[in-house]
């Protein structure tokens, strides 16, 4: 500082910090050696705190207001320095103005996936970034731990502080909770609201600081991200997470089938749109049948109900107890089981595979003796003429 500062520090009764950004938030009022006159005017604005500071230990503090700086409105200073009644030459003191209003751009994030063990994918792997809204509420305690001798604190420097203590706290609440992957994004306001609680806890008593608001964004994995849009996870299905959905192959049917009705009643649809509502009854129609079909063949038999054939229509009555019955080789295909006076309608030679119960691998019709009446007596060779 050069000979005209000191002089105009001289000069200068008046004390105040016109603050013009909202990111700082402390700042050291500059004078020549710390001296400060007798009778001095300190302004403290709305939403800061004025703190002085004699030989590193904390003396006066004042809120909003004009003060004129006498031993009268410096008690502690007073009582420090020994002034009895009076003073008349300056005095050495640092100034520190506090600024008490809300920083509400500070941005968190953690810098490395949090682990959980989450009871439907296993282990996995979670990030969180947001705001955080914080406010000086301990200025004393905020000037040891933060300040310290710096002239000039911005909520860049605390931005770390509260990230690293943002982070921890994200990953105590997860264990302490216990919520799931599948739940964290849906009940994000409510953890929010707990990681507040758990961030105040913290910052308060070490920095001076108050947590009044914490936006929360939790993100997934992809592939956890993708399983529960589609519906499908292996680990989930395995534990039957999805049951209350239903089979997830009907539940792609109804997605298609509300694609198709979309598709089908949009006015603009054109050619295609009248193409697919055509279609549509057939196909769903074909569908249900599928679903009918798979149905009674796992149910049907406990239900009385005979099982459909797959070689065509059940033609006739079920057989009768006890009664034998054959499988009958189609086209490479299995198709009955079929009882005898079924099979008389159904053009068998004696080259055709029929297996039953009772048969130990598939025989030509001709060779099995039941099947014998449905080919007929083949008479012998006449004897020869004389």
């Amino acid at each position: 500082m050069g000979i005209m500062d000191r002089v105009r520090g001289e000069l200068v009764d008046i004390i105040e910090w016109l603050e013009d950004n909202r990111s700082t938030m402390a700042w050291r009022f500059p004078r020549y050696n710390n001296e400060i006159k007798n009778g001095a005017q300190l302004i403290v604005r709305e939403g800061q705190e004025a703190l002085f500071v004699y030989r590193g230990q904390l003396a006066d503090r004042y809120g909003p207001g004009n003060y004129q700086l006498v031993s009268e409105n410096m008690p502690i200073m007073s009582t420090l320095q020994g002034w009895p009644h009076g003073f008349k030459s300056p005095f050495r003191s640092e100034v520190y103005f506090v600024n008490t209003r809300p920083i509400t751009d500070l941005r968190w994030g953690t810098a490395n996936p949090i682990t959980i063990r989450d009871q439907d994918f296993g282990m996995v792997q979670v990030r969180a970034n947001g705001l955080c809204v914080v406010r000086v509420v301990d200025s004393p305690t905020f000037l040891r731990q933060v300040i310290g001798t710096d002239s000039n604190v911005d909520s860049d420097e605390i931005a770390e502080l509260l990230r690293r203590t943002i982070t921890t706290a994200f990953s105590e609440m997860l264990i302490e909770t216990g919520v799931g992957a599948i739940d964290l994004q849906a009940r994000q306001r409510e953890l929010a609201a707990k990681l507040q609680e758990y961030v105040q806890s913290k910052v308060n008593q070490q920095y001076g600081l108050a947590c009044e608001a914490i936006e929360l964004n939790i993100s997934l994995p992809d592939e956890i991200t993708q399983a529960m849009t589609r519906g499908v996870a292996r680990g989930v299905e395995e534990k039957g997470y999805y049951g209350n959905v239903g089979d997830m192959n009907r539940f792609q049917q109804g997605r298609a089938a509300d694609a198709m009705l979309g598709a089908a009643t949009n006015e603009g649809g054109g050619g295609a749109g009248d193409f697919l509502g055509a279609g549509m009854g057939m196909a769903m129609g074909q569908q249900f049948a599928q679903n009918f079909q798979s149905q009674q063949g796992q149910g049907g038999a406990a239900q009385g109900v005979p099982p459909r054939t797959p070689g065509g229509p059940q033609q006739g009555p079920p057989p009768l107890p006890n009664a034998q019955v054959f499988h009958v080789e189609q086209n490479g295909q299995s198709a009955g089981p079929f009882p005898i006076e079924q099979l008389r309608g159904m053009n068998l030679t004696p080259q055709t595979l029929v297996w039953s119960p009772a048969m130990s691998e598939w025989t030509p019709a001709g060779q099995v003796p039941a099947l014998a009446p449905l080919f007929g007596q083949t008479p012998p060779p006449l004897p020869p003429r004389s």
